[in-house]
Protein backbone atom coordinates (compact mmCIF):
# COMPACT_ATOMS: atom_id res chain seq x y z
CA UNK A 1 0.00 0.00 0.00
CA UNK A 2 1.47 3.53 -1.00
CA UNK A 3 2.35 5.84 1.65
CA UNK A 4 0.29 9.30 1.66
CA UNK A 5 2.04 12.19 2.84
CA UNK A 6 0.48 15.03 4.08
CA UNK A 7 1.72 18.48 3.79
CA UNK A 8 0.65 20.71 7.18
CA UNK A 9 -0.14 24.34 6.02
CA UNK A 10 0.77 26.91 8.62
CA UNK A 11 -1.60 29.32 9.89
CA UNK A 12 -1.51 33.11 8.88
CA UNK A 13 -1.07 33.68 12.45
CA UNK A 14 2.78 32.62 12.28
CA UNK A 15 4.10 34.55 9.79
CA UNK A 16 2.19 37.57 11.09
CA UNK A 17 3.89 37.06 14.12
CA UNK A 18 7.27 36.68 12.56
CA UNK A 19 7.17 39.93 10.79
CA UNK A 20 5.75 41.45 14.04
CA UNK A 21 9.56 39.93 15.60
CA UNK A 22 11.40 41.19 12.61
CA UNK A 23 10.25 44.60 12.57
CA UNK A 24 10.93 45.00 16.55
CA UNK A 25 14.22 43.84 15.90
CA UNK A 26 14.84 46.35 13.11
CA UNK A 27 13.89 49.17 15.54
CA UNK A 28 16.05 47.76 18.30
CA UNK A 29 18.97 47.76 15.95
CA UNK A 30 18.35 51.10 14.96
CA UNK A 31 17.95 52.62 18.06
CA UNK A 32 21.23 51.38 19.35
CA UNK A 33 23.22 52.78 16.18
CA UNK A 34 22.17 55.93 16.85
CA UNK A 35 23.01 55.60 20.42
CA UNK A 36 26.06 54.37 19.37
CA UNK A 37 26.51 57.49 17.82
CA UNK A 38 25.95 59.85 20.64
CA UNK A 39 23.54 61.74 22.43
CA UNK A 40 22.22 65.24 19.69
CA UNK A 41 24.88 67.86 20.52
CA UNK A 42 23.30 70.90 21.44
CA UNK A 43 24.69 74.34 21.70
CA UNK A 44 25.27 75.35 25.07
CA UNK A 45 23.26 78.49 26.65
CA UNK A 46 24.62 81.92 26.02
CA UNK A 47 26.20 83.17 28.76
CA UNK A 48 24.81 86.26 30.09
CA UNK A 49 27.44 89.20 30.68
CA UNK A 50 27.07 91.40 33.20
CA UNK A 51 28.54 94.80 32.19
CA UNK A 52 29.98 97.41 35.11
CA UNK A 53 28.04 100.46 35.66
CA UNK A 54 29.93 103.45 34.95
CA UNK A 55 30.94 104.82 38.54
CA UNK A 56 28.89 107.81 39.76
CA UNK A 57 31.05 111.56 39.50
CA UNK A 58 33.20 111.97 42.63
CA UNK A 59 31.02 114.67 44.29
CA UNK A 60 32.94 114.77 47.30
CA UNK A 61 36.14 116.18 45.43
CA UNK A 62 36.15 120.00 46.23
CA UNK A 63 36.51 122.25 43.27
CA UNK A 64 39.04 124.15 44.91
CA UNK A 65 41.05 121.56 45.78
CA UNK A 66 41.41 120.02 42.01
CA UNK A 67 42.46 123.53 41.00
CA UNK A 68 44.80 123.52 43.54
CA UNK A 69 45.55 126.71 46.41
CA UNK A 70 46.05 130.04 44.87
CA UNK A 71 49.23 132.07 45.39
CA UNK A 72 49.51 134.78 47.99
CA UNK A 73 49.08 138.39 47.36
CA UNK A 74 49.93 141.49 49.28
CA UNK A 75 46.28 141.46 49.93
CA UNK A 76 46.39 138.19 52.01
CA UNK A 77 49.59 139.45 54.41
CA UNK A 78 51.10 141.19 56.53
CA UNK A 79 54.41 142.42 57.17
CA UNK A 80 56.71 143.02 60.32
CA UNK A 81 60.70 143.66 60.21
CA UNK A 82 62.66 143.26 63.94
CA UNK A 83 66.56 143.23 64.65
CA UNK A 84 67.73 139.54 65.02
CA UNK A 85 71.04 140.64 66.65
CA UNK A 86 71.92 141.55 70.43
CA UNK A 87 70.61 144.77 71.21
CA UNK A 88 73.48 147.74 71.65
CA UNK A 89 74.72 146.19 68.75
CA UNK A 90 74.46 147.39 64.79
CA UNK A 91 71.77 146.28 62.76
CA UNK A 92 73.30 143.78 60.56
CA UNK A 93 70.64 141.03 60.58
CA UNK A 94 66.87 141.57 59.63
CA UNK A 95 63.81 139.30 60.12
CA UNK A 96 60.79 139.89 57.83
CA UNK A 97 57.83 137.86 58.53
CA UNK A 98 54.63 137.71 56.22
CA UNK A 99 51.57 136.41 58.38
CA UNK A 100 48.04 135.22 56.58
CA UNK A 101 45.51 137.64 57.65
CA UNK A 102 43.17 136.14 55.34
CA UNK A 103 40.33 133.59 55.56
CA UNK A 104 41.94 131.37 52.74
CA UNK A 105 44.85 129.39 52.56
CA UNK A 106 47.12 130.75 50.17
CA UNK A 107 51.07 129.45 48.52
CA UNK A 108 53.95 131.31 48.54
CA UNK A 109 57.33 130.32 46.91
CA UNK A 110 60.52 131.95 45.69
CA UNK A 111 61.66 135.22 47.99
CA UNK A 112 60.48 138.33 48.58
CA UNK A 113 61.36 141.71 47.21
CA UNK A 114 63.25 144.01 49.84
CA UNK A 115 64.13 147.60 48.96
CA UNK A 116 67.15 148.94 51.98
CA UNK A 117 65.94 152.53 51.92
CA UNK A 118 67.06 154.10 48.16
CA UNK A 119 68.83 151.37 46.83
CA UNK A 120 68.69 150.82 43.44
CA UNK A 121 66.72 147.41 43.44
CA UNK A 122 65.97 144.79 45.67
CA UNK A 123 68.33 142.86 47.87
CA UNK A 124 69.61 139.88 45.70
CA UNK A 125 68.32 136.55 46.75
CA UNK A 126 71.64 134.44 48.77
CA UNK A 127 71.98 131.55 46.24
CA UNK A 128 70.51 128.05 47.88
CA UNK A 129 68.41 129.77 50.35
CA UNK A 130 64.51 129.26 48.83
CA UNK A 131 62.42 126.13 49.86
CA UNK A 132 62.60 123.80 47.65
CA UNK A 133 58.91 123.23 47.09
CA UNK A 134 56.24 125.74 47.80
CA UNK A 135 54.25 126.02 50.81
CA UNK A 136 50.60 126.70 52.00
CA UNK A 137 50.05 129.42 54.68
CA UNK A 138 46.29 128.40 56.71
CA UNK A 139 44.95 131.36 57.96
CA UNK A 140 47.14 133.08 60.89
CA UNK A 141 50.41 130.94 59.77
CA UNK A 142 53.45 132.86 58.66
CA UNK A 143 56.68 132.60 56.24
CA UNK A 144 59.83 134.33 57.51
CA UNK A 145 62.93 135.67 55.24
CA UNK A 146 65.93 136.97 56.24
CA UNK A 147 67.38 139.79 55.74
CA UNK A 148 71.91 140.73 55.33
CA UNK A 149 72.02 144.52 55.65
CA UNK A 150 75.87 144.90 55.27
CA UNK A 151 78.12 142.44 53.77
CA UNK A 152 81.37 144.12 54.40
CA UNK A 153 81.14 145.96 51.14
CA UNK A 154 81.56 149.59 50.62
CA UNK A 155 79.41 152.42 49.96
CA UNK A 156 77.49 152.02 53.09
CA UNK A 157 74.21 154.07 53.01
CA UNK A 158 71.77 155.21 56.16
CA UNK A 159 68.51 152.85 55.68
CA UNK A 160 65.24 155.17 56.67
CA UNK A 161 62.76 153.23 55.63
CA UNK A 162 62.78 149.66 53.54
CA UNK A 163 59.60 148.26 51.46
CA UNK A 164 58.80 144.26 50.86
CA UNK A 165 56.71 143.29 48.01
CA UNK A 166 55.95 139.54 45.93
CA UNK A 167 57.44 140.47 43.14
CA UNK A 168 55.84 138.03 40.62
CA UNK A 169 56.56 135.16 42.00
CA UNK A 170 54.71 132.49 39.81
CA UNK A 171 55.94 134.50 36.56
CA UNK A 172 52.36 135.43 35.36
CA UNK A 173 51.24 138.32 36.40
CA UNK A 174 53.27 142.27 37.20
CA UNK A 175 54.56 142.92 40.49
CA UNK A 176 52.35 144.15 42.95
CA UNK A 177 53.41 147.62 45.16
CA UNK A 178 55.35 147.17 48.24
CA UNK A 179 54.45 148.22 51.50
CA UNK A 180 56.86 150.18 53.80
CA UNK A 181 57.32 148.73 56.86
CA UNK A 182 57.86 150.09 60.30
CA UNK A 183 61.93 150.59 60.86
CA UNK A 184 63.27 147.53 62.90
CA UNK A 185 65.25 149.62 65.19
CA UNK A 186 65.06 153.39 66.34
CA UNK A 187 67.04 155.86 63.98
CA UNK A 188 68.40 153.94 60.98
CA UNK A 189 71.01 151.15 60.21
CA UNK A 190 73.94 151.06 57.63
CA UNK A 191 73.17 148.95 54.58
CA UNK A 192 75.89 148.69 51.91
CA UNK A 193 76.37 146.67 48.07
CA UNK A 194 76.67 143.28 50.38
CA UNK A 195 72.97 143.13 51.13
CA UNK A 196 71.70 139.78 50.49
CA UNK A 197 67.94 138.33 51.12
CA UNK A 198 66.54 134.73 51.64
CA UNK A 199 63.75 132.97 49.83
CA UNK A 200 60.95 132.50 52.00
CA UNK A 201 60.92 129.67 54.58
CA UNK A 202 58.09 128.21 56.72
CA UNK A 203 60.27 128.42 60.48
CA UNK A 204 62.24 131.37 61.75
CA UNK A 205 65.54 129.09 61.77
CA UNK A 206 65.71 127.79 57.83
CA UNK A 207 65.11 131.39 57.26
CA UNK A 208 67.93 133.51 59.48
CA UNK A 209 70.65 130.71 59.87
CA UNK A 210 72.01 131.67 56.03
CA UNK A 211 72.08 135.35 57.44
CA UNK A 212 73.45 134.81 60.63
CA UNK A 213 75.76 132.92 59.65
CA UNK A 214 77.59 135.39 56.91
Amino acid sequence: MQATTRRTRRPWTSYAVGAAVAAALLATTACEEDNANGPEETAPPTPSVSRPSSPAPDDATDGDDAAGTDLCTMEDLTFAASNYGERGKPVRHVMVVATNSSDKECEVRNAPEIMLGDAQGPAPVMEGTEADEPFTLAPGEKAYAGVLATGGNRDTYEVTFMTPTLGSPGGEAEAEEPVELEMPTEGSFQADDGQRVTGWQPTEGLAMRPVTQS
